[in-house]
């Protein structure tokens, strides 16, 4: 008998412990990156020369647009920005 008791111990910690690691993903993934390159994709900038674009006052070397136009940031490569104009 005293096995039983012992295995179902064990199980329902186990579930406790996945339940927890579940909530504690879902709660640290609520919100999208507020620092780092992959913050910069979907952010609007302006076109500042041929190859380079002008996103949150900084200045990054870019691919897909046309000096002076607004543009929206696609995704990140490396240093480099893949945009598309708005």
């Amino acid at each position: 008998m005293d096995g039983a008791w012992e295995w179902a111990a064990v199980a329902g910690g186990g579930a406790v412990e996945l339940g927890e690691a579940w909530l504690w993903w879902r709660w640290s993934h609520r919100r999208r990156p507020a620092v780092g390159v992959e913050a910069l994709v979907g952010l609007v900038g302006e076109m500042a020369g041929d190859e380079w674009v002008r996103v949150n006052g900084e200045l990054w070397r870019a691919r897909g647009g046309v000096s002076g136009e607004q543009v929206r940031v696609r995704r990140v490569d490396g240093l480099t920005l893949d945009v598309e104009p708005l």
